[in-house]
C-alpha cells in the first residue's frame, strides 16, 4: 500500500511544478504598469489634435523599459503610428555632431582650442560688425579669432544668413559663405544659436578626417552603434516610414499637413543633397536611445570605447560658465549637448547634469547621468512657440519620472 501512494506524490509534485511558472508569469510588475501611463498621456495629446502622433521611448541603465507609439504617422491615410517610424530629428542632430568633433580630439588630430583657420584658411581676416550709435556701424578685427569651442557652445558670433543661389549648397560652399559675414559679437563673449557654427564643424570633419562628413558618422558612429534607420537620406523604403509633419489648421482648429522645410523641396531620398550637421538627420526612437545610453555608459558600449573619459566629460558639462544660454530657462550648454544647470519648468523633474537636445519640430532627447535614465520623444509638430518648452515634452517626462520613482 505504502508503494501505491509513491505515483500520487508524484504527480501532485509535478503539478505543483508546472503551476509555479504559469503563477511566475501572472506576476504584475508595478514599474511597467505605471509605465503604461506614458501612452496613456500622449493619446490625450493626440485626441485633442496637439499632435497627429508620437513614439516615446524610456530606458535606464542601459535596458529600455518603455517604447510606446500613439496616434497616426499620415492623418489622411490613417497610417498607425509605428515604434519604428521615422522622425526628422533637426536640431538632435548636433550633439552627433559635436560627438565626432571630440572623437577627432581624442586621435590628436584637432583641440577644441584650435582656431578655426587653421582647418578653414577662408575664415582668416574674418570682421566683426559693431554698432556704434542708432545711425553708424562699422567693421573692426576682433579680439581673437574664432576656435572650435566657441563653435561647439554657440559663441562664436558667425551669422545665420547666408544668400540664396536657388541650388544646395555643399559644405565647402556654405562655410566660404559663413566666413566672408562679419561676425555680429566678440567670440567667446555671449550665446547665439548658430546653425552656420555647427555645419562649419561638419566641413572641419571632412577636412581633418579625409571623409564626407555622412561618411564619417556612418562608419564611425551609426553602424558600429547599430543605427540602422539614421542617416541623412532615407531609403525608399525608410521614406515609407517617415512622419508627417503637421501644424494646426485655420483658426487654431485640427491639423494640416506641413512640408519639411528643411528640404526646400529636393526629394527626401536624394543622396545628393548636403549632409547638413546642424540638423539633417532622420532616426527612430530606438536609434536614438542607443546614442545615448552609450553616453550614459561614460563613452563605451558593447567592449567597445566611443571617445575618452575626458571628451565625454567636456562633451555633457557646462562649458558656457555664466553666459545664459538656451531656449528655457535653468540650462547650459556643453559641446554640442544642452546640459541642465538649474532644473526648472519642463526639467524640473530632471537631475541638474542632465544633457541633450530637441529638433525644430519639437524631437527631445535627453540623458539623466543621476538616475542612468534616458528619454526619447518623437514627434512631427511645427509652429510650436517653443519646442523645447512644450507641454508634451513636461507630461512625458514628468510621468516618465514618476512611473520610475
Amino acid at each position: 500500500m505504502k508503494f501505491a501512494l509513491r505515483p500520487l506524490a508524484l504527480a501532485v509534485a509535478v503539478c505543483g511544478l508546472l503551476a509555479a511558472p504559469t503563477w511566475a508569469a501572472n506576476k504584475v510588475d508595478p514599474q511597467k504598469e505605471k509605465l503604461k501611463a506614458i501612452p496613456q498621456r500622449m493619446q490625450e495629446f493626440v485626441d485633442r489634435q496637439y499632435v497627429a502622433g508620437a513614439v516615446t521611448l524610456v530606458a535606464q541603465h542601459g535596458k529600455v523599459l518603455a517604447l510606446d507609439a500613439v496616434g497616426y504617422s499620415d492623418l489622411k491615410a490613417k497610417r498607425t503610428m509605428r515604434t519604428d517610424d521615422l522622425f526628422w530629428i533637426a536640431s538632435m542632430t548636433k550633439p552627433l555632431t559635436g560627438t565626432a568633433i571630440l572623437m577627432l580630439q581624442d586621435e590628436g588630430k584637432l583641440s577644441v582650442d584650435d582656431e578655426v583657420e587653421k582647418f578653414l584658411p577662408e575664415f582668416k581676416g574674418q570682421l566683426m560688425l559693431v554698432t556704434k550709435n542708432a545711425e553708424a556701424t562699422v567693421l573692426k578685427k576682433p579680439g581673437r579669432r574664432i576656435t572650435l569651442r566657441d563653435l561647439l557652445t554657440h559663441t562664436s558670433g558667425l551669422n545665420s544668413d547666408i544668400p540664396e543661389t536657388g541650388r544646395d549648397l555643399m559644405l565647402g560652399e556654405r562655410t566660404l559663405a559663413y566666413a566672408l559675414q562679419p561676425l555680429s559679437f566678440e567670440p567667446g563673449s555671449k550665446w547665439m544659436y548658430s546653425n552656420p557654427g555647427i555645419n562649419t564643424l561638419g566641413r572641419i570633419v571632412e577636412v581633418v578626417s579625409g571623409q564626407s562628413f555622412a561618411e564619417f558618422m556612418e562608419s564611425r558612429l551609426f553602424k558600429p552603434l547599430g543605427m540602422k534607420d539614421t542617416t541623412f537620406w532615407p531609403t525608399e523604403a525608410q521614406a515609407r516610414r517617415v512622419a508627417k509633419a503637421y501644424q494646426p489648421g485655420p483658426d487654431g482648429k485640427g491639423l494640416v499637413e506641413v512640408d519639411n522645410y528643411f528640404l526646400k523641396g529636393l526629394p527626401l531620398t536624394a543622396r545628393w543633397r548636403t549632409a547638413i550637421p546642424a540638423g539633417g538627420l532622420y532616426s527612430t526612437a530606438g536609434d536614438m536611445a542607443k546614442f545615448y545610453m552609450m553616453m550614459l555608459n561614460g563613452g563605451e558600449v558593447n567592449g567597445r570605447r566611443y571617445i575618452s573619459k575626458s571628451a565625454h566629460q567636456q562633451l555633457t558639462t557646462t562649458q558656457t560658465g555664466a553666459i545664459k544660454t538656451g531656449f528655457t530657462e535653468g540650462m547650459s550648454w556643453g559641446f554640442g549637448f544642452q546640459v541642465v544647470k538649474e532644473p526648472q519648468g519642463v526639467t524640473a523633474m530632471l537631475a541638474p547634469g542632465t544633457y541633450g537636445h530637441g529638433g525644430a519640430y519639437a524631437t527631445q532627447s535627453w540623458a539623466d547621468p543621476k538616475s542612468g535614465t534616458v528619454y526619447i520623444l518623437m514627434i512631427q509638430r511645427a509652429k510650436l512657440p517653443n519646442g523645447d518648452g512644450s507641454e508634451i515634452r513636461k507630461a512625458f517626462q514628468e510621468t516618465a519620472a514618476g512611473a520610475l520613482k
